[in-house]
């Protein structure tokens, strides 16, 4: 993508890049993402976070059984 590597914000990237948010960040009422500089963090409902990113919700994290 040619951004640096941690932090990158999902909103307003020059190109579209595939972005996916684990699903249990659907058990909070808020999340914090990257508000596209560094320091910047942005509250806001995952639901909303997925819509304004064109994010699809996935499960990324494993669990341990």
């Amino acid at each position: 993508t040619g951004y640096h590597v941690g932090g990158i914000s999902p909103f307003g990237q020059k190109k579209k890049v595939p972005t996916a948010i684990d699903e249990t960040a659907l058990s909070h009422v808020t999340v914090f993402v990257n508000g596209g500089q560094r320091g910047l963090q942005i509250e806001i409902d995952p639901n909303d976070a997925a819509l304004a990113a064109g994010a699809s919700m996935k499960a990324l994290v494993a669990t341990q059984d």
